[in-house]
């Protein structure tokens, strides 16, 4: 089980999204617990202006390192703390993957111009969800959350799905389709209703290495397989998936 420590004036954006989804699912099993905690409760005042005239309020060191005193006082460990910033190290899966083996972990959610520098004497890690500014940490707290919490033995009703998860797999995702066969004219594509599973593991690897290419060649490994190397070659070619099949009826 992990519990995750949010701090945060405004709680109610983590105790709202907590209500739905795999991650009400995941609380209530047991495998995860999200507690909320505002520093108003712990300091009077929570932000103040910025020393040297800079613009804009701050958080107080003072309510920040109370709520955290008060999280020791429960876990009696010390927790892995996140600090949520532009410039900290972008999620990936990795990451999730990191945190999901820690067992209790704390997101400070900063607001305004951000945190007192002095925070950072209990942070372990800042993290960004990319290059680009948020109002609040809030966000990036829930994305933590709800990706590592997935990752849980047991929250996903179908954990072969984590596998085929993109930057799960070497590859990014496939295409997914469901009823009606025919809408509005696009029809699903004819290798999925072959019954060949041999066939459309070939077709989702296709795509799989497809949308790769297109969208996000950086992730391309280098490590191609034989297979791989054949239907990327054939991509870059702008070749079908059908003509590579007919040609190479061996694969």
């Amino acid at each position: 089980m992990i519990n995750f420590f949010v701090v945060s004036i405004f709680p109610e954006i983590i105790d709202c999204y907590t209500k739905f989804g795999i991650l009400s699912k995941a609380i209530k099993q047991g495998i995860v617990k999200v507690h909320t905690l505002n520093p108003r409760n712990f300091h009077e005042k929570v932000d103040d202006t910025a020393y040297g005239g800079f613009p804009g309020m701050v958080l107080k060191p003072e309510p920040i390192l109370a709520s955290y005193r008060h999280i020791l006082s429960i876990t009696k460990e010390k927790p892995f703390v996140i600090k949520p910033e532009p410039w900290g190290k972008r999620i990936d899966q990795n990451i999730l993957n990191y945190l999901k083996n820690k067992k209790n972990i704390i997101i400070l959610c900063g607001r305004y111009e951000g945190m007192d520098k002095r925070i950072d004497t209990i942070v372990d890690l800042d993290l960004s969800v990319g290059d680009f500014i948020l109002s609040s940490g809030e966000i990036v707290a829930l994305s933590i959350i709800d990706g590592v919490s997935r990752l849980l033995e047991g929250v996903l009703s179908d954990s072969e799905s984590l596998k085929q998860d993109s930057f799960s797999n070497r590859w990014l995702g496939y295409p997914v389709y469901t009823r009606p066969e025919n809408f509005e004219g696009y029809r699903i594509p004819w290798v999925l209703k072959t019954g060949n599973h041999k066939l459309i593991e070939l077709w989702s690897l296709w795509e799989r290495i497809e949308l790769t290419f297109k969208s996000r060649p950086d992730l391309i490994p280098k490590d191609l397989t034989e297979l791989e190397n054949l239907f990327l070659k054939a991509i870059k070619s702008n070749l079908s998936f059908e003509e590579v099949i007919q040609w190479h009826k061996k694969i």
